[in-house]
């Protein structure tokens, strides 16, 4: 019976564990949304921002398959997709059809796009070091 005692209090430190994590994420989450919200973003908006800047290739910026993105942020195909449509509608990202695979779409930041990137980076970089702190 012992041992069972031992066990559940190894599964009920793991569920803390889990949900404490679950929590940090959301208010980070809330952090970063508001933070953002003056630059005319959220949370989800900064980091696609993000995942293009740093994307390179050998002659300058790159853009990335859609597919590549969808990897790399926690959303689903359709709302991925409605964010790079809003993000191009307020012209921060150009959509074009891949050359290499015309089914694919490529995504870049645009001038104004990679103008607010910078301008909103050390914002969202201040949250995270926040409210990750030790």
């Amino acid at each position: 019976m012992a041992a069972t005692e031992g066990g559940a209090g190894n599964e009920q430190a793991l569920v803390e564990q889990w949900r404490n994590m679950l929590a940090l994420h959301a208010r980070t989450q809330c952090a970063l949304d508001r933070a953002l919200h003056r630059h005319g973003l959220c949370a989800s908006d900064f980091e696609v921002l993000d995942i293009l800047a740093e994307s390179h290739a050998a002659d300058g910026p790159a853009a990335c398959r859609v597919q590549e993105i969808a990897e790399r942020v926690h959303l689903s195909q359709s709302a991925l997709s409605r964010l790079v449509a809003r993000l191009e509608k307020d012209a921060l990202v150009e959509r074009a059809l891949c050359a290499e695979d015309r089914r694919g779409v490529r995504v870049a930041l645009t001038a104004k796009g990679r103008a607010l990137h910078a301008d909103v980076k050390p914002v969202q970089r201040a949250v995270l070091a926040r409210m990750l702190a030790d």
